[in-house]
């Protein structure tokens, strides 16, 4: 058996090759690990709360017109809010949008005022009365000031359930003087309205809570 003789550029590969292999079996010692985890053997649900302000009529509300005012009368409209689902409310307010913008809810000493009564029970539409405890929530707001300003009718926490409301808008005493039929200039008179009420609520204070 012959020997073939190795040549030195041989040699020289075949050390670098086996410490490199030497490198690599050393590096995978180093960074192998032990490892442990911990998981709860329950999952754990998380949802959300809902957040809900609905409006329902109690006799006509406001889908029947207002016709025909005159200076002193007052026109009692009523609703039913119901604050409801899982997260409780804050702060409920009354807005209202004209459409039309005349002297009616422009002018704010002439023009319609507005006010607020709550009723702890329902309101008797058809009669205007309220057989419960009566709690005015806003009184002779001008329209005007609505469509600019939301008015604040609950501050704080506004209860679960039914808000039963009676909404009276008004047409403020005032004196004119109509001459051979024709009304006089900026006259209150023949005027028109179209109008959007809006109640608003915001959800309670974040919270943060251990347990």
């Amino acid at each position: 058996m012959s020997l073939i003789p190795t040549s030195a550029p041989g040699r020289l590969a075949a050390a670098a090759a086996v410490g490199a292999l030497g490198l690599s079996l050393t590096g995978a010692g180093v960074y192998a690990a032990l490892s442990a985890q911990a998981t709860n053997t329950t999952a754990e649900a998380v949802t959300s709360g809902t957040l809900s302000l609905t409006m329902a009529a109690n006799g006509v509300g406001f889908s029947q017109a207002v016709s025909d005012l005159a200076p002193g009368d007052v026109v009692n409209r009523y609703v039913v809010l119901t604050n409801g689902n899982s997260i409780a409310a804050k702060d409920l307010t009354l807005g209202v949008v004209d459409t039309v913008d005349s002297k009616l809810t422009t002018d704010v000493t002439n023009g319609l005022k507005v006010s607020v009564t709550k009723c702890s029970v329902a309101w008797v539409a058809a009669a205007g009365t309220c057989a419960g405890t009566t709690t005015p929530l806003i009184s002779g707001v001008p329209l005007s000031t609505l469509q600019t300003t939301a008015s604040s009718l609950i501050s704080g926490t506004v209860a679960a359930g039914a808000h039963n409301l009676q909404l009276s808008l008004t047409l403020p005493d005032q004196t004119e003087t109509v001459l051979n039929g024709a009304p006089p200039a900026g006259t209150i008179q023949g005027l028109s309205a179209s109008l959007t009420w809006t109640f608003s609520e915001t959800q309670r204070a974040a919270q943060t809570t251990n347990s």
